[in-house]
């Protein structure tokens, strides 16, 4: 999922390349103008100078540090709640394994398919999983429904029963860590927060360029090496940020886990499930 924010409409090699070029130039800019002042006999001492370009280069490092911050505290996030969903996914079959016919075996099979389609879903590559995320939502939500009708008819049938509540309350979390799910993957780094940030780095650049024109010791090979240091250091942000592309993902291992076990016999809960395919 993507955001209407401009730069989440990029791809991500787009976004390593654009701050590549963006870096390149605003130092060509400082050192141009720096190299023009330098022939000015009354040009700034490069002491002072580079006291005030360390000072940016500071803030931009912190700001550097507090969007990576947000983007790693929202992979985390995801990979959590994939976590407890699959916990709850767990919980709730077993419990499933307690209640009595045509329930037992129906919610089972339900829960079989639900696991199935996010564990078909992880195994796609990026671009098919762009593709079929919506329809996994839309089935899942189906599933969802078609699963809660039976708590519905269980409740009115017996509002007494222990295990019938303790079956409702692991479906209601089922449910309610899918709906964090979808919503933590629509959140991404505020659009104010990229802003300010290529905002400094232009600045800190533009610095940086023109105590380089004004020290007469300007190396493109180096100012190479400073574009795609940054440039980096912002794709591996902008990755982060990104739950449904790029390179760095939540591991589904538990999930695929978990379609395992529940594809399996178990012969505790008194049923025989579907076999291994």
């Amino acid at each position: 999922m993507k955001s209407d924010f401009w730069l989440d409409q990029i791809p991500l090699w787009g976004v390593f390349g654009l701050t590549v070029a963006l870096v390149l130039l605003t130092i060509g800019i400082g050192t141009f103008v720096g190299q023009r002042r330098r022939r000015q006999p009354e040009h700034e001492a490069e002491a002072p100078l580079g006291t005030i370009t360390g000072a940016t280069l500071g803030l931009l490092a912190f700001m550097l540090a507090f969007t990576f911050g947000i983007a790693s505290e929202r992979f985390q996030a995801r990979k959590q709640l994939l976590l407890d969903e699959v916990n709850a996914i767990g919980t709730t079959y077993l419990r499933a394994g307690l209640l009595l016919e045509p329930h037992r075996s129906e919610i089972s099979k339900l829960l079989r398919e639900y696991v199935d389609i996010r564990a078909n879903l992880a195994r796609e590559d990026m671009f098919q999983q762009v593709k079929k995320l919506q329809e996994t939502f839309s089935r899942s939500q189906m599933l969802q429904d078609r699963m809660w009708s039976h708590a519905v008819a269980m409740a009115q049938a017996d509002s007494r029963s222990q295990i019938y509540a303790l079956f409702i309350s692991s479906l209601n979390e089922m449910i309610d860590l899918h709906n964090s799910r979808v919503t933590v993957m629509q959140y991404h780094i505020p659009t104010t927060i990229w802003y300010a940030l290529y905002f400094i780095t232009i600045l800190c650049m533009v610095m940086v360029g023109y105590q380089v024109g004004l020290s007469g010791k300007s190396n493109f090979k180096v100012d190479i090496v400073l574009a795609l240091t940054f440039s980096s250091v912002i794709f591996l942000i902008a990755d982060l940020d990104r739950a449904t592309e790029g390179y760095l993902h939540v591991n589904q291992q538990p999930m695929f886990e978990l379609q395992k076990q529940m594809q399996s016999p178990v012969q505790e809960t008194g049923y025989e499930q579907t076999p291994k395919r």
